[in-house]
């Protein structure tokens, strides 16, 4: 195998990296922005660069006017819901706990599948969904460990969390009707940019009421507000989505997959080793039952569709 047979290998575990350490800068940037800031800001960020992409012919966009009801109706689910739970269940767990928790989106697919697409869910799947579910319950047990918030908050947080999770599996199954009519280039774009200017609104007006507008200037000095951004926006957002789309165009969805699988342990990492966040037994345990759920979903999905047609893999963070 020459070297350059590893660069799709290398992309995505670049991607897994990318969208490992989200969480640790959303929970970083967040202690001087309010939610709705920093997902305005970081989709601004993210809409510039594609449309910088387009304008100088980097990206090929084929969006009409008649398409955009069709584009809107997934982009409502992602960015619009999913970004708002997840924001608000970092802010009140924390990042490793919140890469763990959002990796479940795999499995409210199954669950999805079964219910508005009237997919088979096989009983290797349905005992592999129960051990990411009962995962999530040891992990509300654990606790507040290293949030810094109070129980009741932390508990609020895994439930915004779970709508983050909802909200994803949502997007996945519309996204993948949309999918066989729209490019990924144009869904994502669209979402970008209808994340960019609801967010903004939403964050601007929300500012205004609270009496708290100049913090979008102020909080902009901070280098940890600069950098966090710049990740959130640009490598996170954009970097890693033609990243995954490179890795998907020369690997099968499985095996790419495989390597996606890692972004909860590297969100887990991440928050341990830079963010001082303590993982108690609870916390360990129950992520283990989720992670395994989460690959057993994963596993016995592509098992059972391999032999009909390749899957598509769809990724939220």
């Amino acid at each position: 195998m020459t070297v350059r047979n590893y660069y799709p290998v290398v992309a995505a575990m670049v991607v897994a990296v990318l969208f490992g350490f989200s969480f640790l800068f959303t929970k970083v940037v967040l202690d001087y922005l309010q939610p709705f800031q920093l997902i305005g800001l970081r989709f601004a960020l993210a809409a510039a660069s594609l449309s910088i992409l387009a304008l100088f012919g980097l990206i090929k966009l084929n969006i009409k006017l008649g398409q955009l009801t069709d584009l809107l109706k997934v982009a409502i689910w992602q960015p619009v819901l999913y970004f708002t739970c997840e924001t608000y269940g970092v802010k009140f767990t924390t990042a490793s706990e919140s890469g763990v928790i959002i990796s479940l989106i795999p499995v409210m697919v199954a669950v999805l599948s079964f219910f508005i697409l009237k997919e088979r869910v096989s009983l290797k799947q349905g005992f592999f969904i129960a051990s990411a579910v009962f995962g999530v319950v040891l992990m509300v047990l654990g606790g507040t460990a290293g949030s810094g918030g109070s129980p009741g908050q932390h508990l609020l947080g895994v439930a915004i969390l779970f709508g983050a999770v909802l909200s994803g599996g949502f997007y996945s199954i519309f996204s993948r009707q949309a999918s066989e009519k729209y490019s990924t280039t144009d869904i994502t774009f669209v979402m970008m940019w209808l994340g960019a200017v609801v967010f903004n609104i939403i964050g601007l007006v929300q500012s205004y009421l609270n009496g708290q507008l100049g913090n979008y200037a102020a909080a902009l000095v901070q280098p940890q507000v600069i950098n966090g951004l710049l990740y959130l926006g640009i490598l996170s957002s954009v970097v890693a989505f033609f990243l995954l789309n490179y890795s998907l165009s020369r690997l099968p969805a499985p095996r790419v997959s495989v390597f996606l699988n890692l972004i909860p342990v590297i969100s887990v990492i991440a928050g341990v080793a830079f963010n001082n966040e303590v993982l108690g037994v609870w916390h360990l345990v129950g992520g283990s039952f989720i992670l395994l759920g989460v690959w057993g979903t994963n596993y016995f999905g592509q098992e059972d569709t391999s032999e009909n047609h390749s899957e598509e893999l769809k990724v939220s963070v």
